[in-house]
């Protein structure tokens, strides 16, 4: 008998089928991977499974029992936990108090702090983190500690299904392997996950069985996560068959004048005497464990930290500090963190798109809406924004459309040189395709790139040159023709300079 089971769900919004026929089975203790591009469906099926969105239409059973998931609660007392690629965290409260919000260890009214405090610690060094003290204030930790609270908070449920959206994004390859040794205990125990994730590596490490949605359908369940042909894959979630992400890069796009050298630049604890030069239509990667000063760098290169020393110069012209000062000289960020840092949520995408363009539209103190609109619709059209909709609200788009916007508005703006931190994180096989594309066209214009990525191979194939950080400091600086993921993970893990 399968411990959840998903017949013809449909859920709809205004003008938008999120979900239209969903049909899903999870079976005690397996792996459940469930796969689909960006719009696809995925986001909402988890609210429905969590009980933050009630279906339409359609049936869910839990151990063959018809159940209604009228709101989260209902979810985890029935042993539903989600950990959401977003994480819901309360920034400032504690580890512990984050872990057992809304469980609280309790007695006659009282927070029982010192059992909440010894029963998060254990929770953290199940996780292989008992570094992470449970009085620590959750806004003062990394993206990858947050998570590592997300996933301790599911844990202390004792959760019978376990959903996890995009759950490695923000961790390293030694934080992955805590994370699939954890699941492999829990699916020991009989406890099923179901698994989100666009990296399909991941998938053939602890997958059992795989589910496809496309548009809102179910294209493809119960397949073999082992023996399914990732091509197969890529075939039902895109509709069509997508060849090699990677283009062709020769000699790549590079031009003998430089858009942007950093000389010394320091910020100390974070970074050190990082120095390095990107060419005019040059992609210069950068390759490193998360805490060795990847996003830190481009976030001072941008004005949003202040160095402690060094100097930025930007086609040859010192550059001042603060973002103002960057945004004038050419320079766009697109951050790891989309929705805290990169937009407004609550805002229409197009507002988002033009949001460092302003200046353009203004005309004798008014706004010239139509020209707004017809620039934002003409970069959401070459990113395939879905629903291109210059005038939808950010926060009711998917992950990796919300990423598309945040690159619009650099598109709009027609910056000459592009900090990019994690472009593909959340954005599915197909969509990373035309982003990898996108890269490579705004190379071939001469705009020169700056990209952060904590996979190895996305690095080398979208990259001219890879800088490796290891704790603050550049080890390496080399052309990636030739260059193996091998030889990076070497200079990554070892220490080694190249």
């Amino acid at each position: 008998m399968s411990l959840l089971s998903v017949r013809g769900i449909v859920k709809t919004f205004p003008g938008v089928r999120a979900l239209d026929g969903v049909d899903l089975d999870v079976e005690p203790g397996e792996v459940h991977c469930l796969l689909g591009q960006n719009g696809a469906g995925k986001s909402t099926l988890i609210k429905v499974l969590s009980g933050a969105h009630q279906p339409d239409t359609g049936e869910i059973t839990w151990q063959g029992e018809p159940v209604m998931l009228g709101s989260p609660v209902d979810a985890l007392r029935l042993g539903i936990a989600t950990m959401y690629q977003e994480l819901d965290l309360v920034p400032g409260l504690s580890v512990a108090d984050n872990i057992f919000l809304g469980h609280e260890r309790a007695r006659f009214g009282f927070t029982r702090i010192s059992q909440a405090r010894a029963e998060a610690a254990r929770l953290m060094a199940r996780l292989g983190h008992p570094d992470i003290r449970p009085s620590t204030e959750v806004g003062k930790l990394s993206a990858a500690g947050q998570q590592l609270v997300s996933m301790a908070r599911a844990l202390a449920h004792d959760a019978r299904l376990l959903v996890m959206d995009e759950p490695t994004a923000a961790l390293a390859g030694e934080e992955v392997d805590n994370l699939f040794r954890i699941v492999g205990e829990l699916t020991a125990d009989g406890v099923a996950v179901v698994y989100i994730s666009h990296r399909l590596e991941e998938l053939r490490r602890i997958g059992h069985r795989v589910t496809v949605l496309k548009d809102g359908r179910t294209v493809g369940t119960g397949l073999d996560a082992a023996a399914t042909p990732t091509a197969d894959l890529v075939a039902l979630m895109a509709g069509r068959k997508v060849e090699t992400v990677f283009g062709p890069r020769h000699d790549g796009h590079a031009r003998p004048e430089t858009a942007l050298a950093v000389e010394h630049l320091t910020r100390h604890g974070e970074f050190e005497d990082v120095s390095f030069t990107v060419h005019a239509g040059e992609v210069v990667g950068i390759a490193g464990l998360v805490g060795s000063g990847r996003s830190e760098l481009l976030e001072t290169i941008f004005g949003a930290r202040k160095a402690d020393r060094g100097t930025i110069a930007v086609q040859g012209k010192p550059l001042g500090p603060g973002v103002q000062a960057a945004v004038k000289a050419g320079i766009g960020l697109a951050p790891e963190e989309r929705k805290s840092q990169g937009l407004l949520l609550d805002l229409p995408v197009v507002h988002n798109v033009t949001l460092a363009s302003l200046g353009r539209y203004a005309k004798l103190g008014f706004t010239e809406r139509a020209k707004e609109l017809d620039d934002a619709g003409a970069s959401l059209r070459r990113l395939d924004l879905r629903p291109a909709d210059p005038r939808r609200i950010v926060r009711t788009l998917s992950g990796g459309n919300q990423q598309k916007a945040v690159l619009a508005r650099w598109l709009v703006r027609g910056c000459r040189v592009l900090l990019l931190d994690e472009p593909t994180r959340g954005v599915d096989v197909g969509a990373r395709a035309e982003l990898y594309r996108l890269i490579d066209e705004l190379a071939a214009t001469g705009v020169a790139i700056v990209l952060v990525s904590s996979e190895i191979p996305e690095v080398l194939g979208l990259s001219d040159r890879v800088l490796v950080l290891r704790e603050g400091r550049v080890l390496a600086d080399r052309r990636s023709a030739g260059l193996t993921e091998a030889e990076v993970l070497d200079v990554i893990l070892e220490g080694s300079a190249a």
